[in-house]
């Protein structure tokens, strides 16, 4: 049973900046425990320091690394051993990646980061989350899904087409967990188009993020906050939102059998049973 009025524990990934550490900061106002999960030491430990001045509580942190899954798995292992539920897991972690990139498991890296690596966790975790929010993004417009080649956008590689693919991999990964994890509410979400630290290596897309009119990471952690809160009677299991409305993704977001197909393909490339 839920319980969306007492203190809860809510796990957020990729909660050193940007949308991340906004919605870790609402939450931890509202009374949680945040959790919050970062790649590099010294911005996880700013994260923290800042969560802590919001809320006058200290957060814990846990390191991982998205693009190597042993990372992810370890993490799956220190959660487990530190808390026996996880009221909502919000799996945020993402990245968008300007060149082909191979992870150490063999994966172009967007895809790891943004879907694989998520999924891994979310099935290490499953028996013990309570509820799921997954950061989707409009920009599965772009994706190219083929789950029989998970690498299939290095070739040729375009950074927009192979994020918008991880997007398109994280709705379809949200309705199949909804279907398979009756016990678990997931949802998904568009945040909008943030200014956050994505392509924070490119000096042409940082001078953009400070000058376009992006929306502010508080902002675009509104509707992840939404719906980490509202009561799972009031929402769609396995939907996809935006800016707090029921939204309906492109149709290759919202094939069944391509999730299925996606499933049993993350399922074998990080080392589950399907």
């Amino acid at each position: 049973m839920e319980d969306l009025t007492g203190r809860r524990t809510v796990v957020v990934t990729g909660a050193s900046s940007g949308i991340g550490l906004a919605a870790a900061t609402a939450l931890a106002r509202r009374g949680d425990q945040v959790v919050l999960v970062g790649r590099d030491p010294a911005r996880l430990q700013a994260a923290g320091d800042r969560v802590r001045e919001a809320c006058g509580e200290r957060s814990e942190l846990f390191r991982a690394d998205f693009a190597v899954l042993d990372d992810v798995r370890g993490l799956a292992e220190r959660l487990r051993a530190a808390y026996d539920r996880i009221d909502v897991l919000a799996n945020n972690a993402g990245a968008i990646v300007l060149e082909p990139l191979t992870t150490v498991d063999g994966f172009e890296l967007s895809m790891q980061a943004n879907h694989l690596a998520p999924f891994l966790l979310s099935n290490l975790l499953a028996d013990r989350i309570g509820r799921m929010v997954v950061t989707a993004s409009g920009a599965h417009r772009s994706g190219a899904l083929d789950p029989d080649d998970l690498n299939a956008t290095l070739h040729p590689y375009r950074p927009i087409r192979a994020y918008g693919t991880s997007k398109q991999a994280n709705i379809l990964f949200t309705a199949e967990a909804a279907r398979r994890w009756p016990d678990v509410r997931s949802y998904c979400f568009h945040p909008g188009v943030v200014r956050t630290r994505f392509g924070a290596d490119s000096r042409l897309v940082a001078l953009g993020m400070r000058l376009l009119p992006f929306r502010s990471p508080e902002r675009g952690a509104e509707t992840l906050v939404w719906l980490a809160n509202q009561e799972s009677s009031r929402l769609v299991d396995g939907a996809y939102y935006a800016d707090r409305k029921l939204r309906r993704p492109l149709r290759k977001a919202a094939d069944p059998k391509l999730a299925a197909r996606l499933w049993t393909a993350s399922a074998e490339a990080v080392g589950l049973d399907g």
